[in-house]
């Protein structure tokens, strides 16, 4: 997956962009932050939802731990702070699928502060993008409006689910940094499994905040906020949209309202949702049911020794240990899965990296891809794409029969050399056997072995493939080069 960006905006004219997003990454618990009910996805509706979720008189949250250690865990994986003190408040507002009336989240006193991400950009530079912070909230419910004929119904299976909203700062400069960004977060969380990062569930969405301003100008823009997109494609569509609307508008002497909007993708526009409030107009404050989080350091030092080797940092080693480019480096850590399954395949392929990542990047993305599916169901283990290309190195078979035994292999039919053995793909490495039957093509063929000595050296392609068709595409291709270059010469 390559997340490299142009850190030059496309826009033409006089305007600068300015971005800022909200990730909301849904934490990987079991069980809810204030309440024991099921986050498992799929649920009928409201079959998960238990009194402290449907907000009933006289219950009380209680905080689950495994939020907090998730989010220390990104804390300490972005080289925030962790405060060792933060609180929980009440965001006062009325919506019909928020049954208390507040949402519980963090205002003033975060869990994490500050931290950074490093983009990477086209030229082959870099970008910081500040983290502003990142606190703790639950989710809200869902509201229905599909099957109701003029009603709207609410599920509260998602009412108080944990999340993790990561708010950055407005660093970003065009759609594309902003998509880099939110791709690298998206495979930081899925590194610290602390989120799956499954968009199609909701489990991970940002809001964008999306300004322009005259080239030059040190103040901010009048923003607006893209709420609840969830896919990396759609950010990118949104925020152009967003971004071409509010330069016409300013062209057109109008000041831009400050307001939330929403992106509608089979008309790919952005639509007015409401006015944009104010924190104020939240009314936040502590919450009286939740005592403060404090986070011993001792805590901390258990959190940070459960931190998993990180992309950037598994990236350069790939770079280091495997000698392979930036590039290859790049796609194969971007998924903490496919980063995994490539070094299994180089171990049982006895170390040829390059060939492993080829193959790794190539035929076996292509099939997955085709498949829809994740690398976690691949029919071809590791172990037996890494026996297969021991085969390509030892010379048993060559890299275009090794194709036909992937296939093979994915189809169900064994492993590298049971399909080999089956299909009698040996090469042919017996120059013994090759001389005879380049010597009958050569016969066959006079009008182009002249040709050829006479300086038509493109010819030498035709012999190779002839040779190639004669052999069933078993003949190991570096001798056919040789033994025919020989011949050729008379």
């Amino acid at each position: 997956m390559n997340t490299s960006v142009s850190s030059v905006p496309p826009w033409q004219g006089n305007w600068e962009v300015v971005i800022g997003l909200e990730i909301h990454a849904q934490l990987a618990t079991k069980s809810k932050i204030f309440s024991g009910a099921s986050t498992a996805y799929g649920a009928a509706p409201n079959t998960q939802a238990c009194a402290v979720d449907l907000g009933l008189p006289g219950v009380l949250p209680v905080l689950n731990k495994e939020v907090v250690r998730m989010a220390a865990k990104f804390g300490l994986a972005i080289g925030a702070r962790v405060a060792p003190r933060s609180v929980f408040a009440r965001k006062n507002y009325f919506y019909p699928d928020l049954p208390k009336g507040y949402q519980i989240s963090q205002f003033e006193l975060p869990i994490v502060e500050g931290g950074h991400i490093d983009i990477d950009l086209e030229d082959g530079g870099s970008k910081r993008i500040n983290v502003t912070r990142a606190h703790l909230e639950e989710d809200a419910g869902k509201s229905l409006h599909e099957d109701f004929h003029g009603m709207t119904g609410i599920d509260l299976n998602r009412a108080g689910t944990p999340l993790l909203e990561i708010v950055s700062e407005p660093d970003m400069r065009s759609a594309k940094e902003a998509v880099a960004y939110m791709r690298k977060i998206h495979s930081l969380v899925r590194y610290l499994e602390i989120c799956d990062g499954n968009m199609q569930e909701g489990s991970f969405r940002c809001d964008a905040n999306v300004s322009v301003r005259p080239m030059g100008q040190e103040e901010l823009g009048t923003r607006t906020e893209l709420k609840n997109i969830n896919s990396f494609r759609f950010v990118e569509k949104a925020i152009n949209f967003e971004i071409e609307r509010q330069i016409d508008v300013l062209e057109s002497g109008v000041k831009i309202v400050q307001e939330t909007r929403l992106y509608d993708a089979d008309k790919d526009i952005t639509r007015a949702m409401r006015s944009k409030e104010e924190a104020n107009d939240y009314r936040y404050f502590p919450d009286p049911d939740l005592l403060p989080v404090v986070i011993e350091p001792a805590f901390l030092d258990t959190v940070k020794a459960t931190l998993p080797e990180l992309p950037d940092e598994k990236r350069q080693r790939f770079v280091d240990e495997f000698e392979l480019g930036a590039y290859d480096a790049g796609v194969l850590t971007a998924s903490r899965e496919i980063a995994e399954y490539f070094e299994a395949v180089v171990v049982a392929a006895d170390g040829a990296a390059k060939l492993s990542a080829n193959w790794v990047m190539g035929e076996l993305t292509g099939a997955l891809n085709k498949g829809g599916q994740d690398i976690a169901d691949s029919p071809v283990s590791a172990g037996m794409l890494g026996g297969m290309i021991l085969r390509i190195s030892d010379n048993t078979i060559s890299g275009k029969i090794a194709k036909e035994v992937f296939e093979a292999m994915w189809a169900g039919e064994g492993d590298a050399d049971t399909v080999i053995e089956a299909k009698g793909l040996k090469q042919i490495t017996d120059a013994g056997a090759i001389e005879p039957i380049i010597d009958e093509i050569i016969a066959a063929n006079p009008g182009q072995v002249e040709q050829y000595r006479g300086g038509k050296d493109k010819l030498f392609g035709f012999f190779v493939g002839q040779v190639m068709k004669a052999t069933r595409g078993k003949a190991n291709p570096q001798q056919v080069n040789e033994l025919l270059k020989a011949k050729l010469k008379g």
